[in-house]
């Protein structure tokens, strides 16, 4: 097995803006619980013991099971995530220490954006008016430059501005503008930044 050059790792990754609606998902397929297992025993045996630094060999991994990673990307051994498939990072993006991914539909984190130790982004949710609670899907969506510092929540079908900051614990369940500091339960605009 040979090492792929260095500048197929460079190579960028657009993200893609989402357009965001909440939608009633059916339960998922043996198929997907299938995909999904393989990818938690090729995650336990090559990923999760390796340490923090080869981020690009995790990158590599997550590849293989359909994330859409560009070079530069930083994801470390203990983060969760649900399924790689619906995991887009531009360069320089990175998903920190303890993070869980629970992204049922899509996960677009921008350039140069940093998500902290033990944040949880999670694209799906339960509909509490119907009695058998079905499941409901929305994307998330990061612009660059942003930083949702530690243990922050972002919930289902959320759009993030570029410049964004989120204090830590804030709890971030309506879209939030660009450059804009937010901190709280729910998080609340608290300062706006320069844009850079």
């Amino acid at each position: 097995m040979g090492v792929e050059p260095l500048k197929r790792e460079r190579e960028e990754v657009p993200v893609t803006p989402t357009t965001v609606r909440p939608t009633l998902t059916p339960p998922p397929s043996i198929g997907n619980k299938l995909r999904r297992l393989a990818f938690q025993l090729a995650w336990a045996v090559f990923a999760r013991w390796t340490p923090a630094p080869l981020h690009a060999w995790r990158c590599r991994i997550l590849r293989l099971f359909g994330a859409q990673i560009a070079g530069g990307a930083a994801v470390y051994p203990d983060v969760t995530i649900w399924a790689p498939w619906n995991l887009q990072l531009a360069a320089g993006a990175c998903l920190g220490p303890g993070v869980d991914c629970y992204n049922v539909a899509q996960v677009s984190i921008g350039r140069d954006t940093t998500v902290s130790q033990r944040t949880y982004i999670c694209t799906a949710s339960h509909d509490h008016r119907d009695p058998a609670f079905p499941l409901v899907t929305a994307p998330v969506q990061i612009g660059a430059k942003g930083w949702l510092a530690a243990e922050a929540f972002v919930g289902p079908g959320v759009e993030i501005g570029e410049g964004v900051v989120a204090a830590a614990r804030s709890v971030i369940v309506r879209s939030v503008p660009a450059w804009t500091v937010v901190a709280g339960n729910p998080a609340h605009s608290v300062a706006t930044r320069p844009p850079f």
